[in-house]
C-alpha cells in the first residue's frame, strides 16, 4: 500500500510524469504567476488591494483565478470580516514554495524582455 501524498498530480501525455508541463499546468496561465508574485512581495491581500497590486485585471478574471489558484491549492481564502464581507487571499505553503520558480522567471525577463513599442503589445 502506498502511503497518501500532498502533491499535486498532473498528468503528462506519454504516460510519463512531467515536472515542466504539471508546473505549467499550476502557474503557466497569464495572470497565475503575477498574482503569486505580488501574494509573495505583499503578504495576504484583500480582493481590491490584489486587483490594485496586479493592475490592468478586471474583477471577473481574478475572480476566476483565484478560484483556480485556491483549487490548486496555491492560495487560501480566508473571510476576515463577516459585515461587511471581508475576504483576504495569501499564499499556502505549496504556493509560497513556487518563490524561486518567481524570482526565475523576473530575472529571465529582466535580462531579456523589453517594453512593448507598439499598441498591440508585441515586444519590442
Amino acid at each position: 500500500m502506498t502511503e497518501p501524498t500532498d502533491d499535486l498530480q498532473v498528468w503528462c501525455a506519454g504516460e510519463d510524469w512531467c515536472p515542466v508541463t504539471a508546473t505549467a499546468t499550476l502557474i503557466g496561465k497569464k495572470w497565475h504567476p503575477v498574482i503569486v508574485q505580488r501574494l509573495l512581495a505583499n503578504g495576504p491581500l484583500g480582493f481590491n488591494a490584489l486587483q490594485e497590486e496586479v493592475g490592468g485585471i478586471s474583477s471577473k478574471v481574478l475572480s476566476e483565478v483565484l478560484d483556480d489558484l485556491e483549487e490548486k491549492r496555491l492560495v487560501d481564502r480566508e473571510i476576515v470580516n463577516e459585515k461587511p464581507v471581508r475576504v483576504e487571499y495569501s499564499l499556502t505553503d505549496l504556493g509560497e514554495s513556487l518563490e524561486p520558480v518567481i524570482e526565475a522567471m523576473t530575472e529571465w525577463g529582466k535580462e531579456h524582455l523589453s517594453e512593448a513599442s507598439d499598441p498591440d503589445g508585441s515586444l519590442a
